[in-house]
């Protein structure tokens, strides 16, 4: 935790645990040497891997094939001035295993806007952070108007 700001650091345990809770975040990659932020639907596999379902012809499963990204999700209450984030940073990848495919097939996300060829991205979870807002002050540190 930081001296007086606001915020607790997260564990990794509980990390996972918030990311569970929530259906969709964003995904941060590189489009055209420039960031671009995505949001996504998800679920998180057994091991805490971060996975996606998107067209097999989809520019972002281009993008991030092969590429270090990070996934972020939150939840903030403006009323009460609290809130969470959770960022994972690692690499993703396409699953192409046949196998492991037909298990998420089964097991893993559902697309909201389904095509005929499908992909899953899984974001292996190689740095977990996360921070929760305590003590009434803002998402970014600056304290509400009275």
């Amino acid at each position: 935790m930081y001296p007086n700001d606001g915020f607790r650091e997260l564990e990794r345990p509980e990390c996972l645990r918030l990311l569970a809770k929530v259906p969709v975040g964003r995904i941060v990659h590189t489009r055209q040497a420039l960031p671009a932020v995505l949001p996504v639907n998800f679920t998180l596999d057994g091991d805490g891997a971060v996975l996606l379902r998107t067209s097999a012809a989809s520019e972002l499963a281009r993008a991030v094939d092969g590429v270090v990204v990070a996934f972020e999700v939150d939840e903030v209450d403006a009323a009460t001035h609290s809130g969470w984030s959770v960022v994972v940073t690692g690499p993703a990848m396409v699953v192409t295993d046949p196998a492991e495919h037909e298990r998420l097939t089964r097991t893993g996300p559902r697309s909201w806007v389904p095509s005929p060829r499908e992909v899953f991205v899984r974001i292996e979870p190689e740095l977990v952070t996360g921070r929760e807002l305590v003590g009434g002050h803002s998402l970014y540190g600056v304290q509400p108007a009275p």
